[in-house]
């Protein structure tokens, strides 16, 4: 049995240094409650662009204050922006998992991507994969990630995987983790509600997979003082950006944990990682209840952009 940790905490919006503290506190506390592995919301470092979904999209005047801050603080895995969450990692021996904004470092370029970062028990990045499409008013933030990613790595909590909010919605990409064992699913968001709850519970069954979810738990009195055009997008201080809505769903789609709304903390969860596969010997849609000789898969791992992880 292992324990699984979700972070529903708010991040120093537009400040990296002073998330990836609040992030290394978050991951003392949890492996102090014994969890060996914690989920970070999307884009937790250094917060969600909330403002693409209320900002005028032509007062580029704001667009281009609120995106060189971004820029400023976004995570450059090549400078080696998240050492002290790999360090974090490395000392308390646990697996993280942690939504960031990515700025690519090869070339300096302003495109940022929406992205999760798997940290092995040793402070390893086991996996980078960018979200594939950035939903709606999303484009104008981040670009198209590609599959270089698209992957499932081995933990000590398991085989685990992991696609970014709107992506669980995109059958293809779900079946390309089903298709490499995958045992526990995470589904980093900024989506709440029960649709979205419904939607893990689905994908948990179909899967028969234990699936994580968690959002940014904040409202707009988080926000710092000095957030560009904060009195214009940010008027009501009791304003709920987003509820959080940490879940956990076992292979069957029971919950086991939450939904947690409104409430800020780190949610643990037991997990048995092994129930995954006993769970499909009625249903597994990429083994004995698929039909390879009618459907085929394929994904193209070789266009990256621009550049990957992994070719370090």
């Amino acid at each position: 049995m292992s324990k699984i940790a979700i972070v529903q905490l708010p991040p120093v919006l537009l400040d990296r240094a002073a998330t990836l503290a609040r992030s290394v506190d978050a991951v003392e506390r949890a492996a102090r409650e014994g969890a060996e592995l914690i989920v970070f919301p999307e884009t937790y470092v250094p917060g969600y662009p909330d403002w693409v979904w209320r900002a005028p999209p032509r007062d580029f005047a704001l667009a281009s204050a609120l995106h060189e801050r971004l820029l400023a603080n976004a995570v450059d895995l090549r400078a080696d922006d998240l050492a002290p969450l790999r360090e974090a990692a490395r000392t308390h021996g646990v697996t993280i998992a942690c939504g960031i904004q990515e700025r690519d470092g090869e070339f300096a370029r302003s495109t940022l991507y929406n992205t999760v970062v798997v940290i092995g028990p040793d402070g390893a990045i086991l996996n980078r994969h960018r979200k594939l499409v950035p939903t709606n008013p999303e484009r104008m933030v981040w670009g198209m990630g590609d599959a270089s990613g698209l992957r499932v790595v081995e933990t000590p909590v398991g085989r685990l995987g992991a696609l970014i909010c709107w992506e669980n919605y995109m059958p293809l990409a779900r079946f390309a983790l089903y298709a490499q064992g995958i045992d526990v699913y995470l589904a980093p968001t900024w989506d709440e509600g029960d649709a979205w709850i419904a939607s893990m519970r689905h994908i948990a069954r179909e899967a028969r997979a234990w699936v994580v979810s968690g959002a940014i738990c904040m409202q707009a009195r988080d926000i710092p003082a000095d957030f560009p055009g904060r009195s214009a997008l940010y008027p009501d201080e009791d304003e709920w950006l987003n509820q959080g809505g940490a879940v956990v769903v076992d292979p069957t789609g029971a919950i086991t944990l939450g939904p947690v709304r409104r409430e800020r903390g780190i949610f643990i969860a037991e997990c048995d990682p092994a129930r995954a596969a006993v769970a499909r010997r009625s249903l597994d849609v990429a083994g004995h209840y698929n039909r390879p000789d009618v459907f085929r898969l394929e994904i193209d791992r070789t266009r990256r952009m621009p550049a990957t992880f992994a070719d370090d």
